[in-house]
């Protein structure tokens, strides 16, 4: 976390996503991980310092931004990043390292999220219905 005057603040964390696939030639179970950078600001970036530990999933909506910098040396480096705009918390309290203090019971906008990609569950499949109880003419 960084404080800046006039009471704004930033704060950076990486973020892990997993993939995991079977290999159809070799049967083999692949996993990859790949790593990405943070950045949440002001209030959220707070509530994350609080509640959010490492190993904690959560789901995480941003913009994807590119930087580039000269460093004392003259190298030019570049980096990217996720500039969270809004994020949840989904690893439930009880199973969350560290802190004993219960994450907020209610937040205005969603704060960091976990390292996986949200998963969709799809909506159950309707159940058909019995042809003499249809009404529709068609």
């Amino acid at each position: 976390m960084k404080y800046f005057e006039g009471g704004n603040s930033i704060g950076r964390f990486p973020l892990a996503t997993n993939e995991e696939y079977v290999n159809r030639n070799t049967g083999e179970r692949v996993s990859n991980t790949e790593w990405h950078n943070c950045v949440v600001r002001n209030k959220a970036a707070e509530v994350c310092e609080k509640y959010l530990h490492k190993g904690d999933k959560v789901y995480i909506e941003g913009r994807i931004k590119s930087r580039q910098w000269t460093t004392d040396d003259g190298q030019q480096r570049y980096t990217t990043e996720i500039q969270v705009q809004e994020f949840t918390f989904l690893t439930p309290k009880s199973d969350s390292n560290g802190s004993s203090n219960p994450a907020p019971a209610q937040q205005n906008k969603p704060v960091a999220t976990s390292n996986e990609p949200k998963q969709n569950n799809p909506a159950p499949a309707p159940q058909a219905a019995d042809a003499d109880d249809d009404d529709l003419p068609f």
